[in-house]
């Protein structure tokens, strides 16, 4: 299987995207604000233009402020930070991080039951 691009965000880089994915467009003061741990100002906007260098953000001038807005979308995020953690931690075996996964954590009953439900779909479109 081919892996996806590579793309590993700190948990400030995620916390960015995921404020300007629930915002769609927040200025620096918006984004600051919407973090659930306190960074200041200019760390912030200096994250976001490392961000911005890297693709992950574009902006625009309103005014002396600048808006920000994602440049990569929630779902291609969070495939290429699976994947990576699938091939970093379990050597590419999905089965493995399942098996981690399920004799790791409390699994209720209903999560088994939907599971089981997914597994029974995917079977069907192969």
């Amino acid at each position: 299987m081919k892996r996806k691009r590579d793309l590993r965000l700190g948990d400030l880089q995620l916390a960015i995207l995921q404020a300007l994915w629930d915002e769609g467009e927040a200025t620096v003061t918006q984004v600051q604000k919407s973090l659930a741990t306190s960074h200041a100002y200019t760390t912030v906007a200096t994250m976001l233009q490392k961000m911005e260098t890297r693709g992950l953000v574009h902006h625009r001038a309103e005014g002396r402020r600048f808006v920000y807005r994602a440049a990569v979308e929630a779902e291609h995020v969070t495939d290429t930070m699976v994947d990576d953690l699938v091939h970093r931690l379990f050597g590419g075996s999905l089965e493995a991080m399942m098996t981690h996964l399920l004799e790791s954590r409390q699994v209720s009953r209903d999560e088994l039951d939907r599971l089981e439900e997914l597994l029974e779909a995917r079977r069907k479109k192969r």
